[in-house]
């Protein structure tokens, strides 16, 4: 997490902060209902011809890298061949948490923060699917956080990525007998975007 300073003055009070890594999750439901509702409706992983399945990809992307022509397609397919709508109602809710989380680049006002967050919460509410409610449930664990990133733009993203490096190269550098050596490895591969920029 990052510490961000709530009052220059203050070094005391500070708030975590959390970045937009949340739509990976969001994505992970879309996939995981998805694929529920291809083994229920076919017993199985479903075939290309399948709308469920042949959407797969689409229903990952955000609405707006869509064409008008594939969405409706992907639509229609949806409503047509799922009677529980469930596959349709993933990437909806998928939607409002990205329209929740794209407040922050437009200068989140705490109004408009408040709406998306109800319209996400009430969506996943009304949909009453599992991997939705545990969705909702993650964002309302996660929600101090978020708003954090919402109000301020500040996001932990690259303190995470140098986290994720240190402990591949940890992983990588079990064997090493050498403690320092270990370490050496390790400041290696976080310091490689800085190499390749000098190099450049």
């Amino acid at each position: 997490m990052i510490a961000l300073e709530a009052d220059r003055g203050d070094l005391g009070a500070q708030v975590s902060g959390c970045g937009p890594s949340h739509v990976r999750l969001a994505n992970q439901a879309v996939t995981e209902i998805r694929q529920r509702v291809t083994r229920t409706q076919t017993g199985g992983r479903g075939l290309k011809t399948d709308p469920v399945w042949a959407n797969c990809r689409r229903l990952l992307r955000g609405r707006e890298s869509l064409s008008g022509k594939v969405f409706t397609a992907m639509w229609n397919g949806l409503v047509d061949n799922d009677p529980t709508d469930q596959a349709l109602d993933a990437p909806i809710a998928k939607e409002e948490l990205r329209g929740l989380l794209a407040t922050a680049k437009k200068g989140a006002v705490r109004g408009d923060i408040a709406h998306r967050l109800t319209r996400f919460y009430t969506w996943c509410a009304d949909a009453d699917i599992g991997e939705l409610t545990r969705l909702a449930g993650t964002i309302d664990a996660w929600w101090p956080e978020i708003e954090a990133f919402l109000q301020t733009g500040i996001t932990n993203a690259a303190t995470g990525g140098t986290n994720h490096l240190i402990k591949d190269a940890a992983r990588v550098a079990f064997g090493f007998r050498n403690l320092e050596n270990q370490r050496r490895r390790v400041r290696f591969a976080c310091t490689r975007r800085q190499r390749l920029a000098a190099a450049a």
